[in-house]
């Protein structure tokens, strides 16, 4: 499927669904969880862990509270447990089931960030291309309007450049 890459903070997107990268256990910790729980500004985080703990690549669904959103999607592509790395294959796993839940809500456009990086430890680069892939390959039944999320002007410019070569070998 189509996807555009843009640059901010997710937590002031408008869109149908956020994704929100996280543990398994869901708790809302720093990154991008940590601003989604603060942008939320209600109990976000209390209804997130209640739903949890849930399978490395899983997804849930909570409220998105203040947030300029329907939903947001927990997918936990990093563990809580042992050395708490994402995987190439649980990058891939949670983006996909965030994009097949956002298409079960009845979603039409979602935000992504690059999953599985930042405390998660896989590199931004790697993380990339896996997330892309993954969104190129998707068949949407609702999903029409899907951005890639980068906070930094260095990331966004990374992600740019992967994003392009993904859609060249599509």
């Amino acid at each position: 499927m189509e996807f555009t890459v843009v640059q901010g903070d997710i937590a002031s997107q408008e869109a149908d669904g956020l994704v929100n990268a996280a543990g398994t256990s869901l708790q809302m910790g720093s990154g991008v969880a940590g601003a989604l729980r603060r942008g939320a500004n209600g109990p976000i985080n209390d209804e997130a862990v209640s739903k949890g703990p849930v399978e490395l690549g899983a997804v849930a669904v909570t409220d998105a509270y203040e947030l300029d959103a329907e939903y947001v999607i927990h997918a936990a592509a990093m563990p809580h447990y042992g050395d708490g790395q994402a995987t190439a294959e649980s990058i891939r796993e949670a983006t996909r089931n965030s994009l097949a839940k956002a298409d079960d809500l009845g979603c039409e456009s979602l935000v992504i960030p690059i999953l599985g990086t930042g405390a998660a430890g896989y590199e931004f680069e790697d993380g990339a291309r896996l997330v892309c892939e993954a969104i190129r390959d998707y068949q949407p039944t609702a999903l029409s309007d899907v951005r890639v999320i980068a906070y930094s002007q260095r990331e966004y410019e990374v992600l740019e450049r992967i994003a392009e070569d993904v859609r060249k070998s599509a």
